[in-house]
């Protein structure tokens, strides 16, 4: 076997093959394809569920538009707005008022709750016995036992 003689090799750095015309337009042909499929495809799926998808109820036969969603309204004056809605939350909480006329229900000022709620006794938990009787949750407390709210001493509510 022979061995080549330093420096006769050939040592050639580029490609010494001719690239293919006819393949690389082939892929490009290709790649134009696929995207004109696509463009294809979406525009036949576009049309199918425009006509396939209802807009909502029909117009009536007798007005021939549709109801148009209302204007952007902005708030503008957004503190007055503020205290207008705490005015009347204010009334609801400090005013008397039917919730329901039918069932007899109605609403009591806050501060009238709270009284009666003291005048009557809080709901005592539990079930320990006081006098002989079982408290059940939801029952009012027996008279002899009624709790008081705490009365603070100084102002920051601590005896």
């Amino acid at each position: 076997m022979s061995e080549p003689v330093k420096g006769t090799e050939n040592h050639r750095r580029y490609e010494d093959s001719d690239v293919s015309v006819g393949r690389l337009f082939a892929f490009a042909a290709g790649v134009v394809g696929l995207v004109l499929f696509g463009v294809l495809a979406s525009a036949l799926a576009f049309h199918f569920f425009v006509h396939h998808t209802p807009m909502g109820p029909p117009a009536s036969p007798f007005e021939d538009v549709r109801e148009l969603p209302p204007d952007l309204r902005l708030q503008s004056a957004a503190p007055l707005d503020l205290k207008r809605y705490r005015d009347d939350q204010e009334k609801i909480l400090a005013g008397y008022g039917w919730v329901d006329p039918h069932a007899g229900i109605v609403r009591i000022p806050v501060e009238r709750a709270m009284d009666l709620l003291l005048q009557k006794g809080y709901p005592v938990r539990g079930s320990s016995a006081v006098n002989g009787q079982v408290n059940t949750p939801g029952a009012a407390a027996p008279p002899g036992s009624r709790l008081t709210a705490p009365t603070p001493v100084d102002g920051q509510g601590v005896r």
